[in-house]
This record gives C-alpha cells, structure tokens and sequence, in this order.
C-alpha cells in the first residue's frame, strides 16, 4: 500500500464512513476528512475515530467545517464560505493516511470543481466504495467512467451489503477493476467486530 489512499463512493450514505475506519484500522493508519458539512450530525471524523480506535493525533481536522448539511459547493455558499482548492492538500503525516471524500465522486467542491477534479490533481491510488444493492451497476460503472476519464488511478472496488455475486462480478468485469472484498452490513457495529469482519473480508488491504 502507498502512504496515502483515498475513499470515494458511488453515493452518499452507501457505508463510505464504516469502511473508510476499517481501512484505517486494518493500516494502523490516520484520517482526514478535507471537507465536512452537517456539523449538527455526527461528524464522520468522529465516527471514524470511534470506529477505529483512533487516538486525537491521527485524525486530521477538515480543511472546510460546514454547517448545512447539503453538497460541499452549497453548503459553503450558505455558510458564506469560499472553497479554495489549493488548501485542499493531502496533508504529510508519518503513517499511512486514508482521505475520504464526500458523497459520490463528482459531488461538487466549487461550482466549477468536482471532487473527481481534486482526486485527478492528487493522482493517489483510489478506492471506490459501491453498494450492492439494484441499481448500483449503473453508478458504479458511471463512477468508474468519470474516475478514469481523469486519468484518476482506481486500486480497485468495496462493496458493502449483502452478497449479490452477479452484480459484483458483472461492475468488475464491464468495469475492468478488481473487487478488492465486500463488507457485509453489520447489525452490532463497535470498533472490535468491525475490525473482525474487515480483516476476514480485505485481506490484500491489510499491511
């Protein structure tokens, strides 16, 4: 694995968050979130830190706290906030870092800026997480579309949910991406039992 990853998804509330925190588990690594919106929910850096029994130093403060809890380019514009790009940089830290980004992957920053566009400047190795539920076969190959299109480098696919092996099967093999493991939908989620079944599930993601 390389120093940094990122996390995207093919939408929002698809379970990003939960296997964001047992990347970073499973790569006793850090966090960073660049930008958070709906600061009256749950935080997903707090979620993760909980999730990951992350100490306070190995999670990254987003560069952008939001409060609307809406797309990042509206939720700055209500908060009377200008996202700047250039502060969104993948920040130096001495263990490996996993960023997740927010929603689906061309959820808009600015009005003029993806975070597809953001994830194309970084050029780090790619994780989209895609549920596996009806439906997901159109987002997840759109999704990867727009990620290559880019020229955005995809280490492979998540899936979260229940087991749909012809789903899964028919995204990697159209989309020419490796399943890199699926994270079933946990009724008991703690920090133990999600560090259980993600070690059970993405053994190539462990260190």
């Amino acid at each position: 694995m390389t120093d940094a990853i990122v996390v995207t998804g093919t939408d929002t509330g698809i379970g990003k968050t939960v296997f964001a925190a047992g990347l970073t588990a499973a790569l006793n690594g850090a966090y960073w979130k660049p930008v958070q919106s709906g600061l009256d929910d749950d935080e997903d850096s707090d979620t993760v830190a909980c999730l990951a029994h992350l100490p306070p130093d190995r999670i990254v403060p987003p560069a952008y706290r939001l409060r609307t809890p809406c797309s990042p380019h509206r939720a700055a514009e209500i908060d009377q906030v200008e996202i700047d790009p250039a502060r969104l940089t993948p920040p130096a830290t001495d263990r490996p870092l996993v960023i997740e980004g927010a929603g689906g992957v061309l959820v808009p920053l600015t009005r003029t800026f993806l975070y597809a566009d953001l994830f194309a400047r970084w050029a780090l190795p790619t994780i989209l997480v895609a549920r596996t539920a009806l439906g997901t076969i159109n987002h997840s190959l759109l999704s990867l579309e727009a990620l290559r299109s880019r020229g955005v480098p995809v280490l492979g696919i998540a899936f979260v949910g229940e087991a749909n092996d012809d789903t899964e099967a028919t995204i990697c093999a159209i989309g020419r991406v490796p399943r890199l493991g699926r994270l079933p939908i946990l009724e008991a989620l703690d920090a133990e039992r999600l560090a259980q079944v993600f070690a059970a599930n993405f053994k190539d993601l462990r260190p």
